[in-house]
């Protein structure tokens, strides 16, 4: 008999700026089949109502099932299963009909500002670290919720859903809280996996507002008729929870031959750390900045959030607008040439937390430093590149400090993953092999978690990994000489990210 086809799978993976729904094949049968493909692509941008920056959450909802109807076309078949992955700490807010009560408020809008300091009168930071272990940054959803009190939307909510798990209950009824991304909200306990309580309570936040906790495996329910009907998928169609949390699923993604790696996941972020078994809570960790979030099958994700290519991505923005448009493989080649480590800013500055203007902010930071200030498209971009390895090899040095694990690779996962040039910077920054892919790691993962559920893939994380390093392509990078040249260029830059707020490193996971 011929071999039978590996099931499919849909991938719905919602990031910052865009969405995609991609449809992956997933067996460990004869050496085992992984394979992905993007099947529909669509913008994801923010608007601004009465002043406040939202989620056009109705736009991705439409963009989801237009790709739904996309992967059953392409598939030939129904998806076995759906899993819905998206960034992290925003929310929307359901009444008692469960009818969506505002659209979701985006995590830059500046609602956030001071409700640190009003949480802190309640709960110090020592304290608030001790409990849920996650980094300080300002709009994480402890600080959403804060700022929230008091407006008509929350006093009318009956429920509260993560993005991931709107979409999810939109498609299918059935509404739940995964456990990844409710870790991003400071509300979980990395310990028990379970709501601090002792956080909540304080703060007069509501945990019965949150739906309940469903674990990456968890059935979230099936596509009900009129999603049915909209995507011309033949039902029933179960909806998978997977790591949905885009960095939980791109870690599950991290082709790591043993547990000494360290991972970054790039794109508008760097999520650069360690996975590891238990969470670190020391005052030094909460010194350093560091969370401890949760991932698939108990595993924590001890990792330094700084800011990724969003600089980049705003400098290319910036020039579109000035008439001066650049192509970046073009960008990329010339900045190559540009001489290494001539200028570097701290890509974890609050300064660059903002849209707008990234060249010019770039060239006063380099200013202040009393640093050769970057002019030309290609020197800006190098300033971003070394200074985005720079903020790798400290997020992994550290982390190996802090937690006492050792690592003799670092796995670069996500969109930078296509950016050779800023992969080998990071091999020589750390001093250590650079392997670089899946680009697409959070589809990947988000697959490989749906095919354990359904009995396509079998084992443990390490041999959903060892699967994806037989079958997709990777590229290595070896560090050169020239350490000393980075050891240099650290003292350029300001101290160590504290959490007080004036040197944090700021980004969204």
């Amino acid at each position: 008999m011929p071999p039978t086809e590996p099931l499919p799978f849909a991938a719905v993976d919602l990031g910052a700026s865009s969405g995609r729904v991609m449809v992956g094949h997933a067996s460990d049968r004869d050496g085992g089949t992984l394979r992905l493909q993007e099947v529909h692509r669509f913008p994801n941008q923010p608007v601004r109502t009465a002043g406040t920056l939202r989620w056009d959450i109705q736009a991705l909802h439409r963009g989801v099932l237009d790709g739904l109807r996309a992967a059953g076309r392409s598939a030939g078949r129904a998806p076995a299963s759906i899993g819905i992955d998206t960034w992290a700490v925003d929310y929307g807010l359901l009444d008692a009909a469960g009818t969506l009560l505002e659209a979701p408020v985006h995590y830059r809008d500046a609602r956030t500002e001071g409700m640190a300091e009003k949480v802190a009168a309640v709960l110090s930071p020592q304290e608030l670290y001790a409990a849920t272990g996650l980094q300080h940054l300002p709009f994480n959803t402890i600080y959403q919720l804060t700022a929230a009190q008091g407006t008509s939307a929350l006093a009318a909510a009956h429920q509260l859903l993560m993005i991931p798990d709107l979409i999810a209950y939109w498609l299918t009824g059935e509404a739940g809280t995964e456990l990844t991304n409710a870790s991003t909200t400071q509300l979980i306990d990395p310990r028990t996996g379970g709501w601090a309580r002792s956080v909540a309570g304080p703060l007069g936040i509501d945990l019965d507002l949150f739906a309940p906790l469903r674990r990456p495996g968890d059935q979230a329910g099936h596509l009900l008729p009129d999603a049915l009907a909209r995507t011309a998928l033949a039902g029933p169609v179960p909806v998978t929870a997977v790591g949905s949390h885009d960095t939980a699923s791109a870690v599950v993604a991290v082709p790591a031959r043993n547990e000494r790696f360290a991972y970054i996941a790039t794109g508008t972020w760097s999520l650069a750390g360690l996975e590891l078994d238990v969470p670190v809570l020391t005052e030094e960790s909460r010194q350093a900045n560091f969370t401890n979030e949760l991932g698939v099958d108990g595993t924590v994700r001890y990792l330094r959030n700084v800011m990724g290519l969003w600089l980049l991505q705003e400098c290319l923005r910036d020039w579109q607008a000035e008439g001066r448009p650049q192509e970046l493989g073009s960008l990329i080649d010339r900045a190559a040439r540009v001489p290494l480590l001539r200028s570097v800013v701290d890509a974890g500055d609050p300064e660059f937390l903002a849209p707008g203007r990234m060249p010019q902010r770039i060239a006063d930071a380099c200013r202040r430093t009393g640093q050769p200030v970057p002019g030309s498209p290609a020197e800006v971009t190098r300033c971003v590149l070394d200074s985005l390895a720079l903020a790798h090899r400290r997020a992994v040095e550290d982390a190996q400090r802090l937690s006492g694990r050792d690592v003799d690779a670092v796995h670069i996962v996500g969109g930078g993953a296509h950016n050779a040039l800023l992969c080998q910077l990071t091999a020589d920054a750390c001093g250590l092999p650079v392997v670089a892919g899946p680009t697409e790691a959070a589809a990947f993962g988000n697959v490989l978690v749906q095919a354990r559920a359904a009995g396509a893939v079998h084992g443990e994380l390490a041999d959903l990994r060892a699967l994806l390093g037989r079958t997709v392509p990777l590229r290595r990078f070896a560090p050169a000489d020239g350490r000393a040249a980075w050891d240099r260029a650290v003292t350029r830059l300001s101290p160590a990210p504290q959490p007080n707020g004036t040197t944090e490193e700021a980004a969204c996971a």
